[in-house]
């Protein structure tokens, strides 16, 4: 860590941050949005999509203690009592319900997915006001713009050994399991990942700075996504055009 900070300029906090967002589990709906548009194996991708984000409630905390070291009398329990009341409980509740109305919402067809990008986006503010509001951080620029440096290499170079890794020989994914494995394998759930952070380090002062890499990771993989989407699209119907 010391030696990274010495290098790049970076505080040993920030540095936690890139270590936590490396723990955090995939997202429910980008990946899978950005697979399905490409025409990508969209069912493979909600599959790991849903698995990685359940998974994430138990795995992250554990993989983010045992990474950074923290000491021994972190309150597990309660980490895991409370992302369970925050996360897994209204999963529960959402489908206890779902058989019961399922008429009256085929029959009204209420904007879910509104709802759903709205409150998205209501999580981003939230977490970029608590972050960038707190009096108490002093983030020189320098060290923002490395950070933004670093995301974009991190997620290029993730992008591109998936890829090729997926269509080496001893692999050989098809490549619709191709664009869905790029997608799932190096996307980050915000919407998970700041609850988590917000009760594992609730009351510590660093807590705004350790949000940082993550809250820039999440609107990148978005835009570096989208951007890829076109040629990941036209590279999959090479495959349709390929003659035999």
């Amino acid at each position: 860590s010391s030696g990274i900070n010495a290098e790049y300029g970076l505080s040993p906090t920030l540095i936690n941050g890139f270590i936590i967002v490396s723990c955090m589990p995939p997202p429910v709906s980008s990946a899978a949005i950005l697979t399905k548009a490409v025409g990508g194996n969209d069912a493979a991708a909600i599959f790991n999509s849903a698995l990685g984000s359940f998974l994430g409630i138990f795995v992250s905390p554990v993989l983010i203690l045992m990474t950074l070291g923290l000491s021994g009398d972190v309150p597990f329990f309660k980490i895991f009592g409370q992302l369970c009341f925050t996360v897994v409980m209204p999963i529960l509740v959402g489908q206890y319900l779902r058989p019961r109305i399922i008429h009256w919402m085929e029959e009204k067809k209420p904007p879910f997915g509104t709802i759903a990008s709205c409150t998205l986006l209501l999580i981003i503010y939230s977490a970029f006001c608590d972050t960038f509001s707190n009096k108490d951080i002093s983030l020189p620029r320098s060290e923002l713009v490395t950070v933004m440096v670093c995301v974009v290499l991190i997620q290029a170079c993730l992008l591109y050994t998936v890829f090729s890794v997926s269509q080496s020989s001893w692999c050989n994914f098809s490549r619709a399991d191709t664009v869905c494995a790029m997608y799932c394998a190096t996307h980050k759930s915000l919407t998970l990942g700041i609850p988590m952070l917000k009760i594992m380090y609730s009351g510590d002062p660093t807590l705004s700075f350790i949000t940082i890499p993550l809250l820039m990771y999440h609107p990148c993989q978005i835009l570096l996504g989208g951007l890829l989407a076109p040629k990941l699209k036209a590279w999959m119907l090479e495959e349709h055009t390929i003659p035999y």
